[in-house]
């Protein structure tokens, strides 16, 4: 079983999701990656959502990154958004996830952080296992 689900919301953000995936590794956790748009494949996405086991989804995203508030508005489960630099250096993405609505909590680390996010993961599966 993977406690930890990794999607990223484009191919583009392979050198992210593989930082994630180094730390789970390392660190023995188990994990799930998928590549799913919550804008061009949004009844994949949640689909996957609600047919998941994971205890924990990290969500990569860039530009809008409406990716990590989606996964959040569908789970009761964490979120921990990684923006990913683009055309504005990223300040769109981690602006997008850190302002999130009341009632969809999403965690947010930094841009391109990949690396964090995975060690956030690890420590809340510390505390719920």
């Amino acid at each position: 079983m993977a406690d930890v689900a990794i999607i990223s919301g484009s191919s583009s953000d392979a050198k992210i999701t593989d930082k994630v995936k180094k730390v789970l590794d390392e660190n023995g956790v188990g994990y799930d990656a998928r590549i799913i748009s919550a804008h061009r494949d949004p009844d994949k996405l949640d689909a996957y959502i609600k047919t998941s086991n994971a205890k924990i989804f990290i969500a990569i995203a860039g530009l809008s990154a409406a990716l990590p508030g989606v996964i959040a508005s569908r789970t009761d489960k964490p979120v921990i958004g990684v923006p990913v630099s683009g055309t504005l250096n990223g300040l769109d993405a981690l602006l997008a996830i850190a302002q999130m609505p009341k009632g969809v909590p999403v965690a947010c680390v930094g841009v391109d952080n990949g690396d964090n996010a995975a060690w956030l993961a690890i420590r809340i599966l510390k505390l719920i296992t």
